[in-house]
């Protein structure tokens, strides 16, 4: 019995050990990409800004997803499903600014859009907690 309890001792440990390592990694994406994303909008470089704030908005999602279900998503449209299927919140905010950083791609992005992903990440980091 001892040695199945500390086998699953070890898997614990395993696990949250990992998620941790994965969400310290998450932050530090985030944090990067919503940094830079910031000094492209100072500098007037609404394109890049709008990448940058989306993927940070991709970030927060997936740090959401990761504390509240245990994993990261492989996708942006398994990320959408999940955040559908039960975090209406969250969901609405990367559905309505996903559009955009697709947009970015293509167009030129203007100082309200990247300005509206910016605050929606501001948003986000509220009910992620960070």
């Amino acid at each position: 019995m001892y040695c199945t309890t500390a086998n699953f001792k070890y898997k614990l440990y395993v696990v949250y050990y990992n998620m941790n390592e994965k969400e310290k990694i998450l932050i530090e994406n985030f944090e990067e990409y919503y940094s830079l994303g910031s000094d492209a909008f100072k500098k007037g470089k609404h394109n890049s800004a709008t990448t940058l704030f989306f993927k940070a908005i991709a970030a927060l999602c997936d740090l959401f997803i990761l504390k509240k279900e245990g994993f990261i998503p492989s996708s942006h449209s398994n990320r959408f499903r999940i955040l559908e299927d039960g975090y209406k919140e969250v969901y609405d905010i990367a559905d309505k600014d996903f559009p955009f950083y697709q947009d970015s791609y293509t167009k030129k992005m203007d100082k309200e859009t990247s300005e509206l992903l910016k605050e929606d990440v501001e948003k986000l980091k509220k009910i992620v907690g960070i």
